[in-house]
């Protein structure tokens, strides 16, 4: 089969021939039908010392099961997350971190909504987010904050806004049903909100923090760290959460199940509208890590072995 690997820090990636992987005790394996890039990923592969292998969301049928693989069987169709080699024609999921795709749902569209969807859902969970009331969404054409957007609006949002970097992506996010976009770089972010739903963290945490209204919540759900200071905190009586949707679904699979169904539910009604800003071939992985690196995505990046 074909994998995509590299050998330094920060790449480049290449193509190589590998042998099909053997599904260990409890593990799926996948053909490969759409592979979903995470800046996470993106970003190991810049900053890890070492290789590591390239995972993340795939999507596709289920080829063979391994010993005590019991949920699904041979030709079935699922999405899930790969932490071994993801960018391949195959690659070997845990069936806990598997999900069925409905017959009447294509792979990448799989791939654009289920994992970044979940932690779109999770993080307004999180936020304890209440209809009626004001949400702001930074990376807001990312991958999960396109999909943010909607789900914001879709549970009754009083307001949504969306924070990005440049004025093509704020189009883009009015078109997904924003009521107004800000730029990263403006002196301030207009009214203040209710829940701050933060993807990048780093320095943007102060202009996040500061568009907060008086007991608002931030959920922070990126890898992107940042320093707040408390007293940011006191004078607004305001609150930051940290989201991650590995515990979720290790910790509490049953509420990851319901998310997974109103996810879909909201999909086949047309509520949610999944955006792919490209589809790439594995020996195309660099320029599409490119995509991500350089911030131009508007939605979506999926490779498609």
């Amino acid at each position: 089969m074909r994998r995509v690997r590299y050998e330094s820090a920060g790449g480049p990636l290449f193509l190589e021939e590998a042998p099909v992987p053997e599904p260990g005790p409890g593990e799926l394996l996948v053909r490969c039908a759409a592979v979903g890039l995470t800046l996470p990923m993106v970003r190991k592969v810049a900053e890890a010392a070492e290789p590591v292998p390239l995972g993340g969301e795939v999507a596709g049928e289920v080829v063979a099961a391994g010993p005590g693989a019991s949920r699904f069987r041979t030709g079935d169709r699922v999405t899930g997350l790969c932490f071994g080699h993801g960018y391949a024609d195959f690659a070997v999921v845990h069936e806990a971190m598997a999900s069925p795709v409905p017959d009447d749902a294509g792979f990448v569209a799989a791939i654009a909504l289920v994992r970044s969807g979940l932690v779109a859902y999770g993080a307004l969970e999180a936020a304890r987010f209440a209809p009626g009331e004001s949400v702001l969404v930074t990376a807001a054409a990312s991958g999960v904050g396109h999909l943010a957007v909607q789900l914001a609006r879709a549970r009754g949002a009083g307001r949504v806004v969306g924070a990005v970097s440049g004025a093509a992506k704020a189009d883009f996010v009015r078109s997904l049903g924003a009521d107004d976009c800000v730029r990263y770089d403006d002196d301030g972010w207009g009214e203040p909100v209710d829940c701050v739903l933060d993807a990048v963290g780093g320095e943007l945490l102060t202009p996040a923090l500061a568009a907060l209204a008086p007991h608002g919540r931030l959920v922070a759900y990126s890898s992107g760290g940042g320093t707040i200071q408390a007293y940011d905190l006191l004078v607004g009586a305001k609150s930051v959460t940290g989201f991650q949707m590995a515990l979720i679904a290790r910790e509490r699979p049953e509420l990851y199940e319901r998310w997974l169904r109103e996810l879909w539910r909201l999909y086949a009604e047309g509520a949610l509208r999944p955006a792919v800003h490209g589809e790439f071939a594995l020996e195309e992985a660099e320029a599409a890590h490119r995509v991500i690196t350089t911030r131009a995505n508007l939605g979506k990046v999926v490779l498609c072995p």
